[in-house]
């Protein structure tokens, strides 16, 4: 006790002697040293004493009172000298909070027991300004939001070092690893105690990988490993000049030119004594080769899951090493020990009751002697969850075994294989309990929970939580990637509740055109559709918001116009859930459609000519639509009743032998479908959609209704296939991060066939099959043709590739065609306020007249590239660019073979 006593009682000297040396300064006035102080320290017994007074000396920004706060000394306070260490823990404190760089604590005065304390402190600086020098303006704006400093901040020396590495890893990321960054430190005049910092950064030259090396692999191939590297990619070699014997650079004579430009390129070295280019040209084409430390160490853990993917489980990394080459790039060494190649032995079963050991090894699908993959084990286990299910955790949960559990156990290993004993606890089955949705402000609960299948009562099943997220999602009113169902089994009783969470999006779409033209008039397009729209509040002015919505009704209106030349409009109405028990779809649609001759054989308009000179086309649509249970529930049957009629007054251009009269067009359409296709409708990632159709009228020529002789477009009779197939599949595996960003093939066939009843007419010139362009720039649309798109191509007329169209006429279009597309589609965005994807296209297609001249092998191919962006107000917008094989020609080239086409609201078939 009487050491620590003496340790106390210097530096009270020590601080009472640095009082006095500094009391002589301008900061602080002499003053004079009680001499009842030297008694304090010169005691060896410790006394109580009272502060009695605190004086804070050197503040600029700080309130004085702020500072005695933080240093924990308060007037009042008992310290006992020798002995306190209050002292000690306020210069503590002090330090800790980085607002001053020095501090000093002194006694001043000494009045009976009472001490008068002063602290001196000198702030630290604050910030006025910084800058960067000697990188870009986008660089400087980018570093700016990356390092954290702002202005009025104290500056200190952590802050400064935190700046420069952000700095140098922000640089680092975009493969510069030479950085030097130079901080300097500058007050600022007319500041009071403000500084500015520049920070000036020399880059270096950018390093990128020139090769990637590795050793010790005796039974992986190089380039296997090197894939497994996503983020670490070396640049592409071509050779430039052959290298001379057992040098790795030739001294290879460069011509100046050529010398400048790959010097540029950072292909070239000069030494003091040669010039050596590296006889290997080194680029990367559509990804930078730069080097990024935190994806080559992924890229190392990848590489050792391979290896344990293709059975060497103790394959471990020796060592790995960067080095500069003379080009100024890196090379990247890996050195592996791969070990033993493991294979599976025998795998038992423990504590299965419900399913046998020949079943689970059926779902289980790994036989003894196939390679050891862990990861292949446990995904096939279920201990990977999934969407896709067919594991032995699917099969348990799917049956209501919630509290299932299955762990594999390693029983044996000798030599190179392995024995495991699937151990595995059931558990009781279990029922839904408490079902509720949350964050629905718009829709209406039922109209959520009319597609919950995780009914309250009935056996859990983790396939109903998985459908059930896919059929919210097809309603196009929440965020599919918001939909969250929040699940909270309940050993005890059994039973687990769910409390479904969503996000409500704008469903809602409108779309607007306007023009005006000389002598045409007004032009445009006004078209709104409200997706989630309301019937029975539509007298209930409170809910009109701008129409009263949330009970799940479809809603469209829609008017166009081309001045006095053409109008139309279109109203239709659906309800998804006709009656509120089942899923049983009704809709109703309404259109009129009037396109006048308005010009004259000159080309101008002319008023008299549009009202002399016309076809309209009124008609009304019925359909009722069934939800099937068999074979499975996405099956859906449809009924639909279309009714058209065209009135043509002095309007001769699109049939021959008619330009006056009526005719009417009554079908009844027939349409199997199932639609598994999601779980995002807008960009679909696994599942298929399939749809197959009849549509009939009535054989009037064989009723006697209408003879073979009258006019057979007064009640066209015909029978009309089609059918549609579409397969969704998940390509690659998603890494990371960008677990939802992955790319989707898209595989497509579609058919249709236009048949007669009476060998003796022709068949029916409507409803026949456009093929060809985008399906927009349709002048026969009012006539109901199915338009099939064909990118690359323009409307054609023939089944020849080699013959494009000039004038063509509803005559003209096909009665049969076969159309096939692959596309490669990757997605930007898939957030509710937008999705945009590109895509890459194959398509072929053709149009028969006959099945005489029927040849599926004798197609229009062409290829191209796109883009579609889905905006919840505008829908979906579509740019293409497909060049049409069969089209090229040598005289015009690639520019004759292309096409740019447009596409708006939806996909064209």
């Amino acid at each position: 006790m009487h050491s620590i006593y003496k340790g106390i009682l210097f530096i009270a000297v020590i601080l009472t002697s640095a009082y006095t040396a500094v009391a002589q300064t301008d900061t602080i006035p002499p003053l004079s040293i009680d001499p009842a102080l030297q008694e304090i320290y010169q005691s060896r017994i410790p006394k109580e004493y009272t502060i009695a007074d605190i004086v804070v000396r050197g503040t600029q920004a700080f309130d004085p009172n702020l500072i005695t706060s933080i240093s924990g000394l308060a007037i009042g306070d008992k310290i006992q000298i020798p002995g306190t260490d209050a002292f000690t823990k306020a210069i503590t404190k002090l330090w800790k909070q980085n607002l001053i760089s020095d501090v000093k604590i002194y006694l001043t005065r000494l009045v009976g027991q009472d001490v008068y304390v002063l602290i001196e402190i000198t702030e630290r600086p604050r910030l006025a300004e910084f800058k960067f020098e000697g990188v870009k303006k986008g660089e400087r704006d980018d570093l700016e939001g990356k390092v954290g400093l702002s202005k009025d901040r104290v500056v200190t020396e952590n802050m400064k070092r935190s700046a420069v590495e952000i700095i140098d890893k922000f640089y680092s990321e975009k493969g510069y690893r030479n950085v030097q960054i130079d901080v300097k430190e500058d007050t600022v005049a007319g500041l009071n105690n403000a500084v500015s910092l520049t920070f000036t950064i020399d880059k270096g030259n950018k390093v990128k990988v020139s090769s990637v090396n590795f050793s010790g692999n005796e039974n992986v191939q190089e380039n296997k490993l090197k894939k497994q590297m996503k983020g670490t990619k070396e640049m592409t070699r071509i050779t430039l000049f052959p290298p001379k014997v057992n040098s790795p650079y030739g001294d290879t004579i460069i011509p100046p030119s050529f010398k400048e430009y790959i010097q540029d390129a950072g292909f070239l070295s000069i030494s003091k004594t040669k010039t050596y280019i590296d006889p290997y040209f080194r680029f990367k084409l559509f990804s930078s080769a730069k080097f990024n430390e935190a994806k080559y160490t992924e890229d190392k853990d990848n590489v050792l899951q391979y290896y344990n993917a293709q059975g060497f489980r103790d394959a471990v990394i020796v060592a790995d090493t960067q080095t500069i080459n003379n080009a100024g790039n890196l090379d990247v060494h890996v050195k592996v020990n791969e070990g033993r190649k493991y294979y599976f032995g025998d795998i038992t079963w423990r504590g299965n009751t419900k399913y046998g050991d020949s079943i689970l090894n059926l779902f289980l699908g790994i036989r003894k002697g196939d390679t050891y993959n862990l990861d292949i084990l446990n995904k096939r286990l279920g201990k990977q969850l999934s969407a896709e299910g067919g594991d032995v955790s699917s099969l348990y949960m799917d049956d209501g075994y919630l509290f299932f559990r299955v762990d594999p156990v390693e029983t044996a290993v000798y030599n190179d294989t392995i024995d495991f004993e699937i151990r595995m606890t059931e558990g009781p089955q279990a029922t839904y309990g408490n079902i509720s949705v949350s964050g629905n402000d718009k829709t209406k609960d039922y109209v959520i929970r009319r597609e919950l299948r995780t009914v309250p009562g009935e056996k859990f099943s983790r396939a109903d939580i998985i459908r059930t997220q896919r059929e919210l999602s097809q309603l196009g009113y929440f965020n599919p990637e918001k939909i969250v169902p929040n699940v909270v089994p309940n050993a005890e009783n059994g039973t687990v509740d769910i409390n479904w969470q969503v996000e409500e999006k704008s469903a809602d779409q409108l779309e607007l055109s306007a023009g005006f033209g000389g002598g045409i008039g007004l032009t445009g397009t006004l078209g709104v559709s409200f997706n989630n729209f309301s019937l029975k509040n539509i007298n209930k002015g409170s809910t009109w918001d701008p129409l009263p919505s949330g009970d799940g009704q479809k809603l469209s209106a829609r008017f166009q116009s081309n001045g006095r030349a053409f109008r139309s409009y279109n109203l239709s109405f659906n309800e998804p859930w006709l009656g509120g028990k089942k899923r049983n779809s009704f809709t109703v649609s309404f259109f009129n459609t009037k396109q006048s001759n308005a010009f004259n054989q000159f080309g101008q308009y002319c008023k008299a000519c549009g009202d002399t000179s016309y076809i309209k086309n009124i008609g009304f649509g019925l359909s009722l639509g069934k939800q099937l249970k068999w074979p499975d529930d996405y099956f859906n049957l449809i009924y639909s009743l279309n009714v058209q009629q065209y009135k043509l007054e002095n309007y001769g251009q699109l049939f021959q032998g008619l330009s006056n009269g009526t005719s009417t067009n009554i079908s009844l359409k027939i349409a199997l479908l199932r639609n598994s296709a999601g779980p995002n409708p807008i960009f679909p990632t696994s599942g298929s959609n399939f749809l197959m159709s009849g549509q009939f009228t009535l054989p009037y020529s064989l009723m006697g209704i209408v003879s073979e002789t009258d006019n057979q477009y007064k009640l066209p009779e015909f029978h009309k296939w089609r059918f549609t197939g579409e397969w969704f599949v998940p390509i690659g595996k998603a890494r990371g991060a960008e677990k939802n960003k992955q790319f989707i093939l898209k595989a497509a066939a579609k058919y249709g066939f236009i048949g007669k009843y009476n060998s003796n007419l022709e068949v029916s010139p409507f409803e026949r099959f456009q093929v060809g362009d985008a399906g927009l720039n349709n002048n026969f649309a009012i006539l109901g043709y199915d338009i099939i798109a064909h990118r690359g191509y323009p409307i054609y007329e023939t089944s020849d590739p080699r013959i494009n169209p000039e004038n063509i006429t509803p005559r003209d279009f096909f009665t049969i065609f076969n159309k096939y597309t692959l596309e490669l589609r990757y997605p930007f965005s898939t957030s509710a306020s937008s999705t945009i994807y590109g895509l890459a296209f194959f398509e072929a297609a053709n149009g028969w007249y006959s099945f005489k001249d029927y040849n599926p092998f004798k197609l229009r191919r062409s290829a191209g590239i796109g883009m579609r962006f889905f905006l919840p107000m505008f829908g979906l917008l579509g740019f293409d660019y497909g060049i049409g094989f069969d089209r090229y020609s040598q005289k015009g080239g690639l520019k004759s073979a292309g096409k740019f086409t447009f596409m708006l609201g939806q996909e064209p078939e």
